[in-house]
């Protein structure tokens, strides 16, 4: 039981994250969101995000990350790579 309040944790961080980075409304976000389908995703977007990842999972995105990034699912599989599992 506490694996499965972990995960809905990680999974709830994540998403408080990218509400707060893009200025949406908790309904609006998901974790399937492309880049040009924000249209706060952005240069400023972009910072916010790499900001905001390095202070809620410790892991610090370099610029070529950060600005590479086209979708959640690809800030998922990155973050993984480097072993912040936001799935448990």
């Amino acid at each position: 039981m506490e694996a499965n309040r972990l995960m809905t944790s990680k999974r709830d961080e994540l998403r408080k994250l990218l509400a707060d980075v893009f200025l949406l409304a908790p309904e609006e976000v998901n974790l399937e969101m492309k880049r040009e389908s924000v249209n706060t995703w952005d240069s400023l977007g972009v910072v916010a995000l790499a900001v905001g990842v390095h202070e809620t999972f410790g892991y610090h995105l370099t610029p070529d990350e950060a600005t590479g990034l086209k979708s959640i699912p690809e800030l998922l599989t990155l973050l993984k790579s480097k072993g912040v599992d936001i799935d448990g």
